[in-house]
């Protein structure tokens, strides 16, 4: 079970994203708590392993602990080597809503026990103030972006899409989450996705369980294309491929699976609502990308 906590500061040169979380492997040895680190602007990561003692959460709302770093509904108190610093969240999380009819971003699929890997979005966007003191230097947050979700489950999928930027051009509430990822299901395999656009104040919803069809998936090596059309309009999507940093991913019996994330991707975005009108049209900057593992059969599915 992991969280992934993105910061970027209001004038968009310090980006960085904190993965607390914890492990538990197929026996005691390969048990371990970890705090990920991602340094968005330079590409640069680091992993910090911790006893599974050391780890604590909150079974009724956002808190977590590990080691000495804190980070909850109310902000990120970090005290890692080379990083130091408090950040506060200075406006309310923004979840993607849960109720009866839809328990979360997964749908009624979130209620199937046997799922690989379940996901949710704890703040689509949020306001931050403080600072972190960054090997040495103080870096000011105040004024900038956060952004938080969630995964658990016993693996991450064998190849999957991910894209998310809260940093909308002309459109400075909005936010945008996609992924796509091959899901296990008796025995075989499909498709599937969720993508989640707020703008113009509420939640636009493509997903594979409200009747949303992709009318394209094309991956290479410089982009990722994407054309999706159901309920609420047709949605499409081209986003750069850059470099990025490092990060550990689990497998069913260690954390050890390593996933390539940048956090400057720009996401072009264009959603047109049923009759064709275009209601935005803007570029995602500051983006978060990942595309990772088999995804010629990910494109076969």
């Amino acid at each position: 079970e992991g969280w992934y906590l993105k910061i970027v500061s209001a004038d968009l040169k310090q980006r960085w994203a904190f993965i607390p979380g914890i492990f538990r492997g197929l026996d005691n040895d390969t048990n371990e708590a970890f705090i990920q680190v991602l340094d968005g602007s330079k590409g640069r990561s680091w992993y910090h392993r911790y006893p599974i003692e050391e780890f604590r959460a909150s079974n009724s709302s956002f808190g977590v602990q590990v080691g000495r770093s804190k980070f909850s509904e109310e902000g990120i108190e970090i005290d890692i080597p080379d990083l130091q610093g408090e950040i506060k969240f200075s406006s309310p999380l923004t979840p993607w809503p849960v109720s009866l009819r839809e328990p979360g971003v997964m749908g009624w699929f979130g209620l199937i026990p046997f799922m690989e890997c379940f996901h949710g979005v704890v703040s689509f966007g949020h306001n931050l103030e403080g600072s972190i003191k960054i090997e040495g230097r103080t870096r000011n947050f105040s004024g900038g972006r956060g952004y938080i979700e969630k995964d658990w489950g016993r693996s991450f999928p064998g190849g999957y899409v991910w894209l998310h930027s809260n940093h909308l051009a002309d459109s400075p509430d909005s936010s945008f989450i996609g992924s796509v990822a091959i899901i296990p299901w008796l025995g075989g395999a499909f498709r599937g996705f969720i993508v989640g656009l707020r703008h113009s104040g509420r939640l636009y919803r493509f997903t594979t369980y409200n009747r949303t069809k992709e009318e394209k998936l094309e991956i290479t090596d410089s982009q990722v294309n994407w054309r999706l059309k159901g309920p609420d309009g047709t949605l499409e999507l081209h986003a750069k491929r850059v470099q990025g940093g490092v990060l550990r991913a689990p497998i069913r019996d260690s954390m050890h699976r390593r996933v390539e994330e940048t956090l400057n991707a720009t996401i072009h975005i264009v959603h047109t609502d049923p009759r064709g009108r275009t209601l935005l049209e803007t570029d995602g900057q500051v983006g978060g990308l990942e595309v990772f593992g088999d995804t010629e059969k990910l494109l076969g599915l």
